[in-house]
């Protein structure tokens, strides 16, 4: 039986897990590993923002649609649904490894959620 989310630390495992994997995909791993030169302070960036986004507690104060916006334009436009679904299916796959419960779900639902809306809007980036 595994446990489910519930602190800091198990976001931050969480986080730094996936993004293990994610670096070393063939397709995400260049995306990331190209722009992200302080992993340390990324990975406590993203800790926080998943810490806000589960347990309402903390405030996060960056904002991932401009800098996932800023990524597509370096990239030539061309972050793809294929990217998103690769890193929804890495993050399912991260979760279901390591937590079970009712936080470990919605990090799934939010993920989903969160990732369609950003695919959304750099889709409509472009067209500005």
């Amino acid at each position: 039986m595994k446990n489910d989310i519930k602190t800091r630390e198990d976001v931050f495992l969480l986080v730094s897990t996936f993004y293990v994997k994610v670096r070393k995909d063939a397709i995400l791993g260049p995306f990331f590993n190209d722009v992200i030169t302080d992993w340390d302070a990324h990975l406590d960036r993203l800790t926080t923002f998943w810490e806000s986004s589960l347990f309402l507690k903390t405030k996060y104060l960056g904002n991932p649609l401009e800098a996932h916006v800023k990524v597509d334009n370096e990239n030539n436009n061309t972050i793809t649904e294929l990217h998103f679904g690769l890193w929804l299916n890495l993050w399912f796959q991260t979760i279901d490894e390591l937590f079970e419960g009712d936080y470990a779900e919605n990090a799934k639902r939010r993920a989903r959620k969160m990732g369609t809306f950003l695919y959304l809007k750099i889709f409509e980036a472009r067209q500005s």
